[in-house]
């Protein structure tokens, strides 16, 4: 079904939103494009950072690597959360691996005109191992997890999926 070089950034992100999301992600239903969340998130990217350009590794794509070594990534929300420190320590994994010394990820919240670093070390490296072994876990899983509690949904393209009965 998927391999270790098929772990992408988003699946990496669905991992720390919701396995149940990441699950049927992995099978193909993809109902982002009913989003508006989604939609204004493509916007915010659309509209920042627009003279750098994407580093596109097949699974993953990073919106952009500076001369320093240090991956960027545009987030559209207004706080950070562990799913963007996953998603940026995963290509930054990613790129180790493929030979780049990066330093690190920064993220971008351009809707508060805020940056967070983190620094790529040796803890960051195993838990990017583990997240691609626990993406890896979940798709293999032969049904969908359970939905987590419905307060915890907001924002989740997936919503109308998980509780429409």
């Amino acid at each position: 079904m998927i391999s270790e070089d098929d772990v992408g950034g988003v699946h990496v992100k669905y991992l720390y939103h919701c396995h149940r999301q990441l699950w049927l992600y992995l099978r193909g239903i993809r109902p982002e494009h009913l989003s508006a969340t989604v939609q204004f998130g493509e916007a915010v990217h659309d509209t920042s950072y627009t003279r750098n350009s994407p580093v596109d590794l097949g699974a993953a794509q990073i919106d952009f690597v500076d001369g320093q070594r240090w991956v960027h990534e545009v987030k559209s929300a207004t706080r950070p959360s562990e799913a963007d420190a996953a998603q940026g320590r995963h290509y930054c994994h990613r790129l180790r691996r493929l030979g780049v010394d990066v330093q690190g990820a920064i993220l971008h919240y351009p809707k508060t005109r805020r940056t967070q670093r983190h620094p790529y070390t040796d803890d960051a490296a195993r838990q990017a191992e583990t997240d691609i072994a626990t993406v890896l876990a979940v798709a293999q899983a032969p049904a969908s997890p359970d939905r987590l509690p419905r307060s915890r949904c907001r924002g989740c393209s997936y919503t109308d999926y998980c509780w429409t009965e």
